[in-house]
């Protein structure tokens, strides 16, 4: 097994937690290392549920996904993009006289976050689009583009049968310069796909040179296409590709036409390359995500059970699928405080993950942390509320002072030695016993290990299965706990 940089500071993260925090009943030592003071409480009732993400806005992502999965406890989970093919960036360009396609390649650069089975075969299929999605003002990730494509074989314009995938391999490609003998150029890893060199000869190559005259004219005649796997071998896997600008094309994703036009010379030919630049600030680029919980009997059991059972076990996955809400319930450790005001000195929230981990869909390398506001957004809790700074595009921002320094002092990274969350949220524990916050839910989710979102996007496909709360637990229980470190004030008047 290859590793890579991410799975390094994955393993470092692990063993920094392991370090400092080795017993599941202990939360840890603050970052100058000494001790935290006071008594400590861990059986807050707390509640946890399973339940679905609602559909988000999937365009101007920092990844976009394809792909296919078929998890034994998940189900299945389909994603594809969506993508305008732009007009080369040379002026007024033309293609020539008696134009023959030798060959057309769509090529899409891989991102990083693959999640599943590299080692079995794919099928890529290509489809153009029936409608312009420059004209659109909704990008739902639930939108199904596959539907908005050309009907029947029209649409087909390629596919990649039966290919196994190397997100992490670069590798040579030639490329023809006309009049000079070509170059070659290692490339990042990417994924290629042959297109139908007729079809693209009808459609590209022959269109009224006044279409090439404006990008947009170009866009809303061709319009672009939609990529997705049709087929995977065994369990599958979701790609995750970069479709933002770049300076080198070599690595930019594009589709590039090779084809014979008239040389300069009588009687002669040139053999040409052109490349159509896809980009997602150029015209948009669009996710579809479709989960399937038909063959689950846990997950959907969950989904369609609105009583308020606790169950012991909980899931949450990524591509806007699976959330969990939780809730805290203070009456009883109030009961205990006999109604002094508190300092809370630390709080963690805890969380075990099943050990049973599927063969190639390992846990969430990452969960994010949010709270519902009064207004019904999600927002950051104090703890992860840091301030930024003015850039040239947006303002200064002025979070919580009470916040953390960094991201792995708030948590949420997966712990592989404990198998476990853990997130210090010591500030959000404190305005809700103080009651300068209400808890209107508090939400759990799977986030890419190299950012945080407060929204849920579709760019991470992890996913985890994780243990239930369990009051009263005997010492040792996998569960779902909040540890509160805490020391009484007065008595409150």
């Amino acid at each position: 097994m290859k590793f890579t940089k991410q799975d390094l500071l994955t393993m470092l993260i692990g063993l920094f937690l392991f370090s400092s925090c080795k017993d599941n009943n202990t939360i840890g030592l603050p970052p100058d290392g000494s001790t935290i003071t006071g008594d400590l409480y861990d059986n807050t009732t707390l509640t946890s549920r399973t339940m679905t993400e609602e559909p988000i806005g999937a365009a101007g992502l920092i990844r976009y996904p394809i792909g296919i999965m078929h998890d034994p406890i998940f189900g299945e989970s389909t994603a594809g993009t969506a993508m305008v093919v732009n007009m080369p960036t040379v002026v007024d360009y033309r293609f020539g006289k008696n134009v023959e396609v030798d060959s057309a390649v769509l090529v899409l650069p891989y991102a990083g976050n693959f999640y599943g089975d590299s080692t079995q075969n794919f099928t890529f299929t290509v489809r153009q689009l029936n409608e312009n999605l420059a004209l659109r003002s909704e990008y739902l990730s639930s939108t199904n583009w596959g539907d908005k494509t050309i009907p029947g074989t029209d649409g087909d314009l390629g596919q990649r049968v039966n290919i196994k995938q190397y997100p992490n391999s670069s590798f040579k490609v030639v490329n023809i310069v006309t009049g000079k003998p070509d170059t070659s150029a290692l490339v990042a890893p990417q994924l290629r796909i042959k297109l139908d060199p007729l079809k693209i000869q009808n459609r590209i190559a022959k269109m009224d040179t006044l279409k090439y005259s404006r990008n947009d004219l170009f866009v809303n005649t061709f319009n672009g296409v939609y990529v997705n796997v049709t087929s995977a071998s065994g369990p599958g896997a979701m790609s995750f590709f970069n479709l933002a600008p770049v300076t080198d094309v070599n690595n930019g994703a594009k589709l590039q036409i090779y084809y014979k036009k008239d040389g300069l010379a009588q009687n002669t030919q040139d053999t040409v390359s052109v490349i159509f630049p896809i980009d997602n600030i150029r015209n948009p680029v669009v996710a579809y995500v479709k989960h399937d919980y038909t063959g689950t009997t846990t997950v959907k059991e969950q989904l369609a059970d609105l009583s308020p059972k606790q169950y012991d076990r909980t899931y949450v996955q990524g591509l806007t699928g699976l959330k969990n809400k939780i809730t805290f319930d203070f009456s009883a450790f109030k009961t205990l405080t006999a109604g002094s005001k508190v300092a809370v000195n630390k709080a963690e929230l805890v969380i075990d993950v099943d050990p049973a981990d599927d063969a190639y869909f390992k846990p969430a390398q990452r969960l994010r942390l949010v709270r519902l506001s009064a207004a019904g957004l999600l927002t950051n809790v104090p703890d992860n509320d840091r301030s930024t700074p003015a850039t040239s595009s947006s303002p200064a921002y002025y979070g919580d002072a009470r916040a953390l320094a960094t991201a792995a002092e708030f948590g949420g990274y997966f712990d592989s030695v404990n198998r476990r969350y853990v997130f210090s949220i010591t500030a959000y524990i404190q305005d809700l016993l103080d009651g300068k916050t209400k808890d209107y839910g508090t939400f759990i989710s799977p986030t890419a290990f190299s950012e945080f979102s407060v929204s849920p996007f579709a760019s991470t496909a992890d996913r985890s299965v994780l243990y239930g709360p369990v009051k009263d637990a005997p010492a040792g229980t996998k569960r779902m706990k909040l540890n509160i470190f805490y020391t009484k004030l007065k008595t409150a008047n």
